[in-house]
Formats: C-alpha cells, sequence, structure tokens
C-alpha cells in the first residue's frame, strides 16, 4: 500500500500544479501516462500484489520475448490494451506459455476473431459512452463470490466500453465478474498447469477508475487470482502499440493538431506555409537568358589571299604571282591527293588524273606551265589570267 500511497501523492501534486489544467479525455493505457486514463497506478502497484517478484516490460510478440522463459513456468503474463489482435500462431504460443505452468492476464475491449475461435467464445462490444462526474450513468462492475471475498459492486463517473462475453464454453470456463447488466465480462481458463484470464474493461485498471473511492480493492482482487509466487511478472505492451492506428481519431494529436491549438503559432505557421508556396510557384517560371547575336563567320583566309593577289597583281609582277599560284596548287595536290610533287613526269600526271575527275590534257596544261616559269624571265597579264582559269578550273572538278 505504500506504493498506492506515494501513486496518489505523485497524481495529486502533478495533478493540482496548474488550476487551470483542463481534464485530459484521452484513453492511453499507457503505463507511463499519470493522466486519467493511463494506467500508471497500475504498473507501479505490480510490487505491492507480488513483493518477491521482478517487474519487467515487454513489446516482442509472442514467442520472441526477451523477459520471459518461453517453456519455464512460474510467470505471470499482462497485457492491457485497446484491442488484443493476436493472430492465432501468436495466441497458440500463448496457450503453450500456460500449458507449461505460467498465467496471463489480458484485459482489452475487443479480442481478435482467431482468439474467439480457439476458445469457443464471442463477445459483443458497444460505441464507448463519455461520462462526467455528477452524470447519471456511470461504468459499473462486480466480481462473484466465489471466488472473492463478496460481491462488490465498483463504480466511477468516467469513461466505459461496454463489451462482454455473449457465448463462453461452460465446460472449460469460469466466470468471475460482471457488468452492470449482469454479463460476463471476466472469464478463467484452466490449460495445462496454468491459468488463462480475459477481461474485458480495460478502464478498470486505469488511473482515474483505481484512485476513484476504494476502487483499488477491485486491482488487487482480480490480479490475487494470478500466481503469487511468481518469479517474473511481465506487463506487455505488444497489444498495446501493434495496432495504435485503429484508435478513434479523438484519441490522437498529431504534432500539427497541437501547434495550432495557439493562435498566433498557427498564423504565423500559415503565413510561413503561403510564403513558401508563393516562392515556389514564382519560381517556377522559366528563365530565359538573353540570346546573343552571333555573325556570320568571316573568311580571312580568303580575304589574306585576295589581298595578297591584288598586291602582286597591282605591281605587275606577274610571273611571281604565278609561281605562288603554282605553290598553292602543289601544296594542295600534296594535302589532298598524297601525291608527291617532287617530279612533274608522266607518272606524276597519270596519278593526278587517276583520283581526280580532271582531264589529262588539263592536267598536263597545268604541269607544262609550271615548268614554262622556270624557263622565262616574265609573263605577261594574259598568260597569268589563262593559268589562273586553268586552276580554277581544276580545283571545281578535283
Amino acid at each position: 500500500m505504500a506504493i498506492l500511497a506515494a501513486s496518489i501523492i505523485v497524481l495529486f501534486i502533478t495533478g493540482s500544479s496548474n488550476r487551470n489544467r483542463k481534464f485530459d479525455p484521452r484513453i492511453t493505457l499507457r503505463n507511463r501516462d499519470k493522466i486519467p486514463y493511463g494506467t500508471y497506478v497500475a504498473y507501479q502497484n505490480l510490487k505491492s500484489i507480488f513483493p518477491g517478484s521482478k517487474v519487467f516490460r515487454n513489446r516482442r510478440a509472442p514467442g520472441y520475448w526477451d523477459s520471459l522463459d518461453t517453456y519455464g513456468s512460474g510467470q505471470v503474463y499482462i497485457s492491457i490494451s485497446h484491442r488484443f489482435l493476436a493472430s492465432e500462431e501468436e495466441f497458440q504460443k500463448l496457450l503453450d506459455f500456460v500449458e507449461s505452468g505460467n498465467d496471463v492476464f489480458i484485459s482489452a475491449r475487443y479480442i481478435s476473431a482467431d482468439v474467439e475461435r480457439t476458445l469457443s467464445c464471442t463477445t459483443t462490444s458497444f460505441e464507448l459512452n463519455v461520462f462526467t462526474d455528477g452524470g447519471a450513468e456511470k461504468m459499473e462492475i462486480m466480481l462473484n463470490n466465489p471466488p472473492f471475498r463478496n460481491r462488490n459492486k465498483y463504480y466511477y463517473p468516467g469513461k466505459k466500453f461496454n463489451t462482454y462475453f455473449s457465448t463462453i464454453d461452460t465446460s472449460i470456463t469460469r466466470v468471475l465478474g460482471h457488468d452492470e447488466s449482469g454479463h460476463p465480462n471476466f472469464i478463467q481458463m484452466k490449460r495445462g498447469k496454468g491459468d488463462l484470464f480475459l477481461h474485458l474493461e480495460p478502464l478498470a485498471y486505469c488511473n482515474y477508475f483505481l484512485l476513484h473511492r476504494e476502487n483499488i480493492s477491485y486491482y488487487e482482487q482480480t490480479l490475487s487470482m494470478l500466481d503469487a509466487d511468481a518469479e517474473k511478472i511481465v506487463w506487455d505492451d505488444y497489444y498495446l502499440y501493434k495496432r495504435s492506428h485503429y484508435d478513434r481519431p479523438e484519441n490522437k494529436r498529431s504534432w500539427l493538431a497541437v501547434l495550432f491549438r495557439y493562435p498566433a503559432l498557427k498564423a504565423a505557421l500559415l503565413t510561413a506555409i503561403f510564403t513558401l508556396l508563393l516562392y515556389a510557384i514564382l519560381e517556377m517560371r522559366r528563365k530565359q537568358r538573353m540570346i546573343p547575336v552571333v555573325l556570320k563567320p568571316r573568311n580571312d583566309s580568303m580575304d589574306f589571299a585576295k589581298t595578297i593577289g591584288r598586291l602582286y597583281h597591282d605591281k605587275g609582277d606577274h610571273k611571281n604571282l604565278s609561281k605562288k599560284m603554282a605553290a598553292y596548287f602543289l601544296e594542295h595536290v600534296r594535302n589532298r591527293y598524297k601525291l608527291t610533287t617532287v617530279n612533274l613526269d608522266e607518272e606524276f600526271i597519270r596519278n593526278l588524273r587517276f583520283k581526280t575527275n580532271v582531264e589529262e590534257h588539263e592536267i598536263r596544261g597545268i604541269v607544262s606551265f609550271i615548268k614554262y616559269l622556270d624557263d622565262v624571265p616574265a609573263i605577261n597579264q594574259k598568260e597569268l589570267i589563262d593559268f589562273h582559269k586553268q586552276l580554277e578550273g581544276f580545283y571545281k572538278k578535283g
């Protein structure tokens, strides 16, 4: 009872530290939550019910426990959750654990179809009702006598889950408790060397219920059915978190919803979001750089050749200009047709004729004039013009 007293003091201090604090209606059933519908008191008082045992927490599926011996005995497994959604394989491992000499206590407002089928029972569930202090309605549950000392009724002016067993296998089931309408909501089944307990009102283990009047007696009497000499007590969170997304929307608060509770912060966030959206839209526009004007490339080599040609022509040095034109022709033949121009003989004329479309007499005329330049001191303008025409004809055909 010392732990219970400490829990009450802690809850009283934290609950009265702010007079303007509102009642938190969330149903979490988490053992670290000190809000009305958490299970902090139930978890902290396990040592008072099982003083010689070690208490552990578990978040792993049956068969993969790190704090329980699957094939050992003298252990207690406690699961309090919204929905006990065990698969057929998971529940079979729990039953094997019970048959080895361990106790399993499950409290949930809904159990899976696989569990119902395995235990030959069915449950009926209604929507959640919300009642407040002073209301005419309340949650009321009771324990049977025997096995308990007396048939006491327990109630509190809070929320309740209207879930009960509509059918059970009486040959293997013992009814331990009822709801206010007389429907069974707490049963016991003997399996091998151990016991399986199914309880359908998990809010009977929330802080609000246990700290209301003498309701802690309900907690003490129900858990007294478990093995008092157990070496390990394991509080299971696996089924509390396994299907947490099934919880009702009003029981969940996203981080965005918490931020939006404050008007100033909400306005600031909306302004920031709108500004970022506007910036993104404006930046999505295509930005085209100015296209520079590209001038037509000039043939500087041609300009240079024309300039040099005019220079020699204006000076009247027709032979020198003809030699320059001949040298350019021979360079052209060497580079394009890969022919040697050391000897301008018949073989050279045949090879050049073979590699070009120029007639032999035209090539022979060009070669003859080049040789002619070496034998005369000067040439006239007409000879220069004729040589130029011969070369232009070669370039066009070759």
